[in-house]
């Protein structure tokens, strides 16, 4: 699969190579390290869910499952275009910043980009003014791997469309099935799932009202 944007490529990766030191160290950090931004989101989005109804709960724990979905996407498609990676294929190109992957591990789409996509988005559903963090998060990780130079503009691009649009449809499909297990489940004695699942917003009223007493 052929693209045009190598010189696009090498104008991001120059660039980089002009910025200072710890913005190339921060980079580097954010661009290995910054899921895990997103991971801790996800947990935060559970943790208050557990206070919240059964739809709200099913959100929340549909948006690791939708994007780990868009992961598992991505690797697929990979491995049917077998694009390799750019600071392997461009010629003339600077140096990358990040150690360049090695052959096999293909680059459209960019598997980053793509958790960092459908983390965004699963993510607003759970709370919509989680979007105005999300988003800007998202575009950083998919800028940061063509700053860096193991990505094509391309490969973050699709993969950003990719992560959205299966991590929509994975939460659209489970949203039911989900809802009703949460119910079923939040009626358990069994102190750990009650723990896992929360006592839900009727309960934690009655707890209220109990501590006033």
């Amino acid at each position: 699969m052929a693209f045009q944007d190598t010189t696009l490529y090498r104008d991001i990766t120059d660039f980089a190579h002009t910025t200072p030191s710890w913005v190339q160290h921060g980079v580097r950090t954010w661009t290995e390290a910054g899921l895990l931004v997103f991971v801790a989101l996800f947990a935060a989005g559970w943790w208050r869910a557990r206070r919240d109804c059964p739809r709200a709960f099913a959100t929340a724990v549909l948006a690791p499952l939708a994007t780990a979905v868009a992961y598992v996407c991505s690797e697929v498609l990979k491995s049917f275009v077998t694009e390799e990676r750019p600071c392997r294929a461009v010629a003339d190109a600077a140096v990358s910043l990040a150690e360049c992957p090695p052959h096999g591990d293909w680059s459209f789409p960019s598997n980053h980009a793509t958790i960092a996509g459908a983390s965004a988005v699963t993510l607003a559903l759970v709370r919509r003014a989680l979007l105005w963090l999300t988003a800007p998060l998202a575009l950083l990780m998919a800028l940061s791997r063509v700053f860096v130079g193991v990505h094509y503009p391309h490969d973050v691009m699709a993969g950003l469309g990719l992560g959205t649009l299966v991590a929509l449809v994975a939460v659209r499909l489970g949203a039911e099935p989900m809802t009703r297990l949460t119910g079923a489940l939040r009626a358990s004695s069994t102190p750990a799932v009650r723990w896992v699942l929360g006592p839900g917003p009727a309960l934690v009223a009655s707890y209220e009202t109990a501590a006033r007493r």
